[in-house]
């Protein structure tokens, strides 16, 4: 039997405890008063003022974003009917003298916050509402449901009056359901929540007639709905769900097995509801997913060989590290259990990390620079594992074109002459492709490409002939075997060195030196 309005206050703390705390500290509904949401910093209660249009706002005053000094300051500006309450500590005064210029009507120290200063302070502010007529208590059963809700979601499971729930669920089955609303184009317009409740209840009402039901909120865009039924409906509550996500695809929908005493709603809430709107984030294609869609168990998570990516990074391994990145990102996105926090930063921190070594490598990175926090705030936007990876994928495709531009720029004289300077200081060691590349820090493949298109010789046509001429000039000593003389200049093969040999020179090593012997002769 409802007497008279609720006094509407919404909390505002970025500190949950002291938010939890605050909503246990007295009987809200018993004392005229409703909490119709909380926040944890300024921007987000403005937000939470459009949808809820309270009678009273407690703020911290110290937050991040906004704090509740340009809070105070916004709200009375905009909404000067809305009586405001500050809470601070003992070192805040000179915060909270500025807001009481802007008009809050008390504060409240929160080390000496209890339940008879709190109420007193809640009452002194409802009776300066004009519009607003204060009776104390008001006793309404659904109003007490809320509070009873709240309690178990909030952990305290042994502390409600049963009598509560029994007046309004009958039957034995229950289920908990989730309308995420976080991605709907219209979740920002007025009694937008509103709206859905009534629409989702009206489905109820025509697809399970016999089903008791009561929704409430949680979270700013989420509204749970406690289902009762007499027989056990899961099938039906499925199809309604979806004809709701069919009619509207804005929606999405969690819904957990049922339950079979009311008790449970906190257990059910924590253990299935939450995560399921977590794992949501890995399942997109999914608009109604239940804990029975979900594999058995999540891919194991590895961690990423962050050693071995940059050291393949640094030698121009490029191919490599691009491979085992994607395949680790790709292994990431099967693993459902896993923060969306923490998987948000893997992808963040891999871009970071790469744009550092390609700097380091002297690579052009102004693009990648310039393009760096909008890949990491389209990361931190993303709603789904899929969309975090397209992000990857747009960022590797600008990695590889700053890569392929310093592969199409000409190597400068200058390292020209140390690579042609660096081959014949050292052409009698085991040179390879690979080695001088590593040497230079380029990648085989560049180093191949622009040696060609910056020498009349290849690298491999280059190195034998220095070889070869060094050989001509030791046979022509006179002083050594062929095969020393082989080794001597680099070539571990000695058939492979006479091969080489007579393909530039035009006649074997043998042959060569004795032509020069007879030359030397006179012979």
């Amino acid at each position: 039997m409802k007497s008279r309005e609720l006094c509407r206050a919404i909390i505002v703390d970025d500190e949950l405890l002291i938010r939890q705390g605050i909503k246990h500290y007295i009987d809200w509904e018993a004392e005229g008063f409703q909490i119709a949401g909380e926040a944890s910093n300024g921007q987000e209660a403005l937000e939470l003022i459009e949808v809820t249009n309270p009678h009273i706002i407690l703020t911290d005053i110290v937050m991040p974003i906004m704090d509740g000094e340009e809070l105070t300051s916004i709200v009375k500006s905009k909404y000067p009917h809305i009586e405001i309450i500050i809470l601070s500590s003992f070192d805040e005064f000179d915060y909270v003298r500025s807001a009481f210029q802007s008009g809050v009507i008390d504060y409240i120290l929160k080390p000496n916050l209890n339940a008879d200063d709190l109420l007193q302070v809640l009452k002194k502010a409802a009776n300066r509402i004009p519009s607003f007529s204060f009776s104390g208590q008001v006793f309404d059963t659904n109003i007490s449901l809320e509070h009873v809700i709240d309690k178990l979601i909030s952990g305290y499971e042994d502390d409600y009056d049963e009598s509560v729930p029994a007046k309004i669920f009958p039957h034995d089955n229950y289920y908990l359901l989730g309308l995420d609303l976080g991605n709907h184009p219209l979740k920002r317009e007025n009694d937008f929540l509103q709206t859905m409740k009534e629409r989702f209840s009206m489905l109820i009402n025509a697809q399970i007639g016999n089903a008791a039901y009561h929704p409430f909120n949680v979270e700013q865009d989420i509204i749970l709905f406690i289902i009762n039924t007499e027989v056990k409906q899961r099938a039906d509550i499925m199809k309604m769900a979806n004809i709701m996500v069919e009619s509207d695809p804005g929606v999405s929908i969690v819904l957990t097995k049922e339950f079979s005493n009311f008790s449970e709603v906190g257990y059910q809430y924590k253990e299935n509801i939450v995560k399921l709107l977590q794992y949501r984030f890995y399942f997109p294609d999914q608009s109604v997913l239940l804990a029975d869609d979900l594999p058995n168990e999540a891919a194991n998570y590895e961690s990423f060989n962050l050693d071995k990516f940059t050291d393949d990074f640094t030698h121009e391994r490029f191919e490599t590290a691009i491979k085992d990145l994607k395949d680790h990102a790709k292994m990431l996105s099967s693993c459902y259990t896993m923060e969306i926090v923490e998987f948000k930063y893997f992808f963040e921190n891999i871009i970071f990390n790469i744009i550092i070594l390609l700097g380091n490598m002297k690579y052009d990175v102004k693009v990648l620079e310039a393009k760096k926090y909008s890949y990491f705030q389209s990361i931190d936007e993303a709603i789904c594992a899929a969309e975090v990876m397209e992000q990857l994928n747009l960022f590797i495709k600008d990695v590889c074109n700053s890569i392929a531009l310093r592969s199409n720029a000409p190597i400068g004289n200058s390292n020209m002459k140390k690579l042609l300077q660096y081959i014949q200081e050292h052409y009698a060691e085991a040179l390879t492709l690979t080695s001088v590349a590593n040497h230079f820090h380029f990648s085989p493949s560049y180093l191949s490409s622009y040696f060609r298109a910056n020498n009349k010789e290849g690298f491999i046509e280059y190195l034998n002939r220095i070889r070869i001429e060094e050989a001509t000039k030791l046979l022509e000593q006179n002083t050594s075997t062929i095969s020393e003389i082989s080794a001597m200049v680099g070539y571990s093969d000695h058939s492979y060195f006479c091969k080489v040999f007579k393909k530039i020179i035009g006649v074997s090593p043998s042959k060569y030196r004795k032509k020069s012997i007879k030359v030397k002769t006179g012979l």
